[in-house]
C-alpha cells in the first residue's frame, strides 16, 4: 500500500497565478529572447550587451564589482568574456595594484560594436515600455531592483 501524498490541482493553479519567482523568469526568459533577436544584427547576446555595458567606464574595473553587477560569480563571468576576448571586444589585464586581480576593459572595436548595439537596445525598450500600462515601466524596474 501506497502513502503517497496528493496535492490538489487547485494548489498547481494557485501556485502557477501568484508565484513570483515563476513570473519573473518567465518574463525573464521572454525578455532576453527579444532583446537576443534585436540584438543580433549588431553581433552580440543580450548578455553580452549587459556586460560590455558594464565596461564602459572612466576607468577598467576589476571582475569583483563588475560579476556583483551583473549578479554572477567570477567563474561564468571568465567564461562570458571570453568570446568578447576572442573577437578582439575586450580586454583583460593585470591590475597593477594587485597582481593577483585583473582588470576589465573596452577595446576600440568593442566600443564600436557597443555603439551599434545602444540605439537596438533603446528602440527596444521603447517598444517594451509601449506594451506596458502608462507609467508602470518605472514602477516595474523599481520593484525588481528591490528584489535584487
Amino acid at each position: 500500500m501506497s502513502n503517497s501524498i496528493e496535492i490538489p490541482f487547485s494548489t498547481t493553479l494557485m501556485v502557477r497565478d501568484t508565484c513570483l519567482c515563476l513570473h519573473v523568469q518567465r518574463a525573464a526568459r521572454a525578455l532576453a529572447r527579444l532583446f537576443d533577436d534585436a540584438l543580433r544584427p549588431a553581433g552580440l547576446t543580450n548578455g553580452q550587451f549587459s556586460l560590455m555595458m558594464s565596461l564602459n567606464r572612466p576607468e577598467p574595473p576589476p571582475m569583483g564589482p563588475v560579476a556583483a553587477l551583473l549578479a554572477m560569480d567570477q567563474t561564468t563571468l571568465t567564461a562570458a568574456l571570453k568570446p568578447l576576448q576572442r573577437k578582439g571586444w575586450v580586454k583583460v589585464m593585470e591590475n597593477p595594484r594587485d597582481r593577483r586581480g585583473r582588470l576589465l576593459c573596452l577595446t576600440t572595436e568593442g566600443k564600436a560594436v557597443l555603439a551599434k548595439a545602444l540605439p537596438i537596445w533603446k528602440s527596444t525598450h521603447t517598444m517594451i515600455d509601449g506594451k506596458l500600462p502608462e507609467g508602470s515601466a518605472a514602477r516595474l524596474r523599481r520593484d525588481l531592483q528591490a528584489l535584487s
